[in-house]
């Protein structure tokens, strides 16, 4: 079957088009840094497969994600080149669609957001485009699927044409290549060796490795030396690969020249005048501080509480009713009734009461997303994080990280820096994902009714300073004086698509239903069993359970943050696999019909100063059984998977204690 790569700029509608081609679906967001992996795709004529590579600048890698993308190339040698390219950003696009032109695959580029480009009054002339670079070129938008039906028909050729594309880099370059393609000749299953030979005088690490790997360097060395020579006696300045970026820089501004109009192009985009207050010196912090707070109340206060309410009234009345007359009408024993509706229905019932809270809190994250409001916040935050040895990128996975901490991780890959990255990694569990969302509802249901998305925002805004305070120390714990680097791309403002909004929801909410039917579901199956048998036998007391005791072993270690008893302990410990459980463990041990119950039980076992401490509790410590897995595979070392562990445990034990004792001390309860 036929492979094609599609590769481009981050934020050119990439992701995009690979849904519209292969009607799947993969994460949209209007900002960069969404593919941090390759994945792949059946095209809907199923005629071929389609290959979304991360975004990219140049296959020059300078991040762990973008290695995929020169790695792809390298060594697996895909069938056709689909080059995606923002109409808009053009001359900055086109270096990537040079060096891809010059794999001598076929090849053909979409020229996308063409509705952008002439809302800024820049008219690109394609036909003169695809003249100058010998492939075809194709004006699509990407977002909408204009244009993509013609992209499909190309695609589908049986004979797509090669791409015949050539750059004379002058006599000094053309020499070398000829004498890299001597040397590597002997070696099979290389790609076009042309390509693979300006990779190498580029110095391309990825390529470099695998060539060490399968052949003596000496002789490459002294070519790239005495290429270095040739250039200094030529009086040219600059070396290599700054030599052959220069050429090819020449050739686009020439193509620019002769395709592009900006004649009626504006000089101030409503884009521009938006970003003076939006990424303001002084505004934008505060702009977004206040939007995150207005996001809570939309999603505790003003429509997801009601929602989750009326929920909840169902699982607990109707469902529980019915479940209860259909095991009496069966003759279900009392274990089996027991397991059934205190066990299942009042454990994972209890969480799935909070699907409509976390559904609202996608939905708008997915608008600010689509909207293009996101990078603008990495563009804000810059400035904070510069003060404590990061860069702006590594804002990215802390707000991923608001949805889950497991995509966030793996959003890391997008920072250069080995250093930032690994810092970056061990950070962004701290950010209160989706998970713990069941966890703050339930208890600022209980205690703070009053100003519930105030609380919660603190918990968010917590989590947040405390990864700053930490980023610091553990860039000068772990510095390597390495240089930070900030490169993003600005996209411009887009009123999201209703469409793209409920996809985007759906995408993310379905992973909290879905988790309820694994996790949540074995979670409090055993949870139950748990507190039904212990050391005397079944049916026993739940004091007397062996979820009693095991809990009962942490209770003395939890005295001094407020909340030393084994029901504490025990939620705490389940909370391991998925935060969640510890809503169902509650539900299960307080045995509760409904959250209206289990909030006037929590009320008797907790003070609003406990229940802020066990909430900030819950935000720091461990992270869950998927999150460790993460950061076992990113940082592939089990040391800083243990470290990520630890100092979560000792962190969340650290500000709990802080929280509570210092309430005692000032009078609150």
């Amino acid at each position: 079957m036929r492979t094609i790569a599609l590769a481009g700029n981050p934020n050119t509608g990439k992701t995009s088009l690979f849904n519209t081609l292969t009607k799947s679906y993969e994460y949209v967001g209007n900002w960069s840094g969404v593919t941090v992996e390759k994945k792949v795709g059946l095209l809907r004529n199923k005629q071929g497969q389609l290959v979304d590579l991360p975004g990219i600048y140049s296959l020059h890698p300078l991040s762990s994600d973008e290695s995929v993308a020169a790695n792809f190339l390298l060594t697996e040698s895909p069938d056709a080149v689909l080059n995606i390219i923002d109409s808009s950003q053009l001359e900055r696009n086109l270096y990537l669609t040079i060096q891809l032109l010059e794999y001598n695959k076929p090849f053909l580029i979409g020229l996308n957001m063409i509705d952008v480009a002439k809302s800024r009054g820049i008219h690109v002339d394609t036909e003169k485009l695809s003249t100058m670079l010998h492939v075809p070129v194709l004006p699509i938008v990407a977002r909408t699927g204009q244009g993509t039906n013609q992209m499909m028909s190309h695609l589908s050729e049986p004979h797509l044409p090669s791409s015949h594309f050539r750059i004379d880099y002058g006599p000094i370059v053309e020499q070398a290549i000829l004498t890299f393609i001597g040397e590597i000749q002997q070696y099979e299953h290389l790609p076009n060796p042309r390509w693979l030979g300006l990779q190498f005088l580029e110095n391309n690490p990825v390529v470099i490795d695998t060539l060490s790997n399968i052949m003596p360097m000496e002789p490459l060395r002294a070519l790239y030396q005495q290429t270095e020579e040739a250039l200094r006696e030529s009086s040219e300045a600059l070396h290599l690969p700054q030599f052959i970026r220069s050429v090819r820089m020449d050739f686009i501004r020439q193509l620019m020249e002769q395709c592009v109009d900006r004649q009626h192009a504006q000089a101030h985009s409503l884009t521009e005048r938006i970003d003076a207050i939006i990424t303001h010196k002084w505004l934008g912090l505060p702009i977004f501080l206040a939007f995150m707070f207005l996001l809570f109340k939309l999603t505790f206060d003003w429509f997801g509480q009601p929602l989750s309410d009326l929920l909840d009234g169902f699982i607990g009345g109707p469902i529980s009713d019915m479940v209860n007359q259909a095991l009496t009408a069966v003759g279900a024993s009392e274990f089996t009734h027991a397991l059934i509706v205190d066990g299942i229905i009042a454990g994972v019932g209890g969480v799935l009461v909070f699907i409509p809270q976390i559904f609202m809190l996608f939905f708008l994250i997915s608008f600010v997303e689509d909207s293009g409001y996101m990078a603008r916040v990495t563009l804000v935050m810059d400035r904070v994080m510069e003060m404590v040895g990061l860069n702006g990128k590594s804002f990215i996975p802390f707000i991923i990280g608001f949805g889950c901490n497991v995509p966030a991780v793996m959003a890391a890959r997008s920072i250069e820096q080995p250093k930032e990255r690994l810092v970056t990694t061990l950070l962004t569990p701290l950010m209160s994902c989706s998970a713990r969302l069941p966890v703050y509802s339930l208890f600022v249901g209980a205690f703070f009714v009053s100003h519930k998305a105030a609380v919660v925002f603190s918990l968010y805004l917590l989590g947040i300073v405390l990864a700053l305070l930490l980023a610091k120390l553990f860039t000068h714990l772990f510095y390597t004086g390495e240089k930070s680097m900030f490169v993003i791309e600005i996209p411009p403002y887009r009123m999201p698509q209703a469409r793209s909004l409920l996809r985007n929801t759906w995408e993310k909410g379905k992973g909290f239903i879905r988790k309820a039917g694994t996790f949540i579901l074995g979670g409090s199956v055993v949870i139950w069993f748990l507190s039904y048998a212990g050391p005397s036998g079944f049916g026993v007391d739940m004091d007397h359970s062996f979820l009693a005791l095991i809990g009962g072993i942490f209770a003395p270690i939890l005295a001094p943050v407020g909340f030393g008893t084994w029901q504490a302990g025990a939620s705490l410990l389940t909370g391991f696999m998925a935060k969640e459980i510890v809503v169902s463990t509650m539900n299960i041990i307080y045995h509760t019909p409904d959250m209206a119950g289990l909030e006037t039980q929590i009320k008797h076992a907790f003070t609003p100063l406990q229940a802020y401490s066990f909430m900030a509790f819950i935000l720091l410590y461990v992270p869950c059984l998927a999150t460790v897995g993460v950061i076992r595979k990113e940082t592939a070392s089990m040391r800083w998977t243990l470290f990520s562990i630890a100092y979560g445990l000792v962190l969340a034990y650290t500000v709990s204690v802080l929280i509570y004792q210092i309430g005692l001390w000032i009078g609150l309860t």
